[in-house]
């Protein structure tokens, strides 16, 4: 059976490490296959390299072909799949609430209507229950994806400062 240097070892490592997805398995196979008879054990034992792993990337050696990974599907599902007519309805309530920004620096539409506001809207107007709404939070979110922009007007944002309040008690 073949023998690793430590030089070896350290070059194999470091250089799957910096590869990813089909790459890195392609070159673990192309090390594998380099070492002959026993290379998988091998190197599971000395590099640390999954077996499957090498396999997967021997296979996509032998056809040519990268096996894409499963990476895409996975996570949470985005709440439009869920609730299809969720932005419609948000559209519906922040519309009638927005305008344009006065400068002209950009095309995003100013409301004054708060997350909260929306998501208590869309359970008033549209039925939903709080359970099945998403969170104020994800509601933020889909504003600013819909080109919504939410701003503190210059009446709440004059309320409650130290400055303003000093500045009415001398006027």
């Amino acid at each position: 059976m073949i023998e690793l240097t430590e030089n070896q070892k350290s070059l194999y490592t470091k250089t799957a490490k910096k590869l990813k997805g089909s790459d890195r398995r392609q070159f673990m196979a192309e090390v594998v296959k380099g070492l002959g008879i026993g290379g998988q054990t091998l190197a599971e034992k000395e590099l640390g390299w999954n077996r499957r792993t090498i396999r997967k990337g021997m296979k996509e050696l032998e056809s040519g072909q990268p096996i894409i990974d499963g990476h895409k599907r996975s996570g949470r599902k985005r709440v439009e799949t869920k609730l299809p007519l969720l932005l419609e309805e948000i559209k519906s309530i922040v519309d009638p609430q927005s305008q344009t920004d006065p400068s002209f620096k950009s095309t995003r539409l100013y409301s004054r209507i708060t997350s909260a506001e929306v998501r208590m809207q869309l359970m008033e107007q549209f039925g939903y229950s709080n359970e099945e709404l998403p969170s104020r939070e994800t509601i933020r979110r889909k504003l600013n994806e819909l080109g919504y922009s939410l701003k503190v007007t210059v009446h709440r944002m004059n309320r409650g400062t130290r400055k303003n309040k000093y500045r009415e008690m001398i006027e």
